[in-house]
């Protein structure tokens, strides 16, 4: 029962930074059940992917609500990523622990990198400040600050890339164990020059689609803990949709800050536990 109890707790924070960010919360959930359960690799890669379906569900109701979704975008990554989550899984399988935990450190590494990089560039206030207006000083003006823009055109070279983003995220999804967020929402943010705010709720909604078919495969070899992922799942679902809500009141530089350092935190973690340092 205090397992459940604390399961559930993990899962309610978990569930705040998925729908905050836009993860699935797999680079949280892998090194909970790693470190904090002593579930075996594959059992913790396998459980976490089972529980991200849930996770995403409540973030992405709220998300649509919001309207901080790209539907057609979503649907484009979801779709590449179901074709490569079930091969990635099937990988896990027959790798050793250390290569599976390392894969996920790495990859955790590389997004939070490329985050930092980007909000860096972002001034304190905003995105942007706007030029003096026409006839004043640049001396004398006062800078305006542009607010960043949630507009975003979808076309067919955009949804191509979406799919190419999708089976990148799904084999890594399968592998690892999670979402796919972590890759898909840095890629939509500085390749598709997606807003942050967007880039969430329309990660949110195509982990929920790529993940499907990594988890039946997970389920058929038997690699899940059903019971400890469905409580975590108690607590992700409300957590994912409370998150979902604080996007439209955070800035988009803080955002990516704080994605940044839940990738930091987790990618540790993982790579000192690997080398029996933690």
């Amino acid at each position: 029962m205090l397992e459940a109890v604390l399961l559930a707790l993990a899962g309610f924070v978990i569930g705040i930074l998925s729908g905050l960010l836009g993860v699935g919360g797999g680079t949280v959930i892998v090194p909970v059940l790693r470190l904090g359960f002593a579930f075996e690799a594959v059992c913790a890669t396998a459980t976490s992917l089972f529980t991200i379906i849930f996770t995403s569900v409540g973030g992405t109701i709220t998300h649509l609500r919001n309207k901080t979704t790209i539907p057609q975008l979503s649907l484009c990554l979801g779709l590449g990523g179901a074709v490569t989550s079930s091969l990635g899984a099937l990988l896990s399988t027959m790798s050793p622990s250390w290569m599976v935990m390392l894969a996920a450190a790495l990859i955790i590494s590389y997004s939070c990198l490329t985050m930092l990089r980007k909000a860096l560039k972002l001034p304190k206030d905003g995105p942007a400040a706007a030029a003096p207006a026409a006839g004043g000083s640049a001396a004398g003006a006062k800078a305006t600050v542009i607010p960043p823009s949630d507009e975003f055109s979808f076309t067919w070279k955009k949804g191509l890339a979406g799919v190419a983003i999708g089976l990148a995220a799904g084999l890594a999804s399968g592998y690892v164990g999670v979402g796919g967020g972590f890759l898909m929402v840095p890629l939509m943010v500085n390749l598709l020059k997606v807003p942050m705010r967007k880039a969430s709720g329309t990660s949110l909604l195509a982990i929920m689609i790529l993940a499907i078919p990594g988890v039946a495969t997970q389920l058929a070899l038997g690699n899940v803990d059903v019971v400890a992922g469905l409580c975590i799942a108690l607590g992700s679902i409300p957590g994912a949709m409370l998150g979902a809500r604080f996007v439209t009141r955070i800035p988009e530089r803080r955002l990516r800050f704080i994605f940044a350092g839940f990738l930091a935190v987790a990618a540790v973690c993982l790579m000192l536990n690997e080398l029996k340092l933690f």
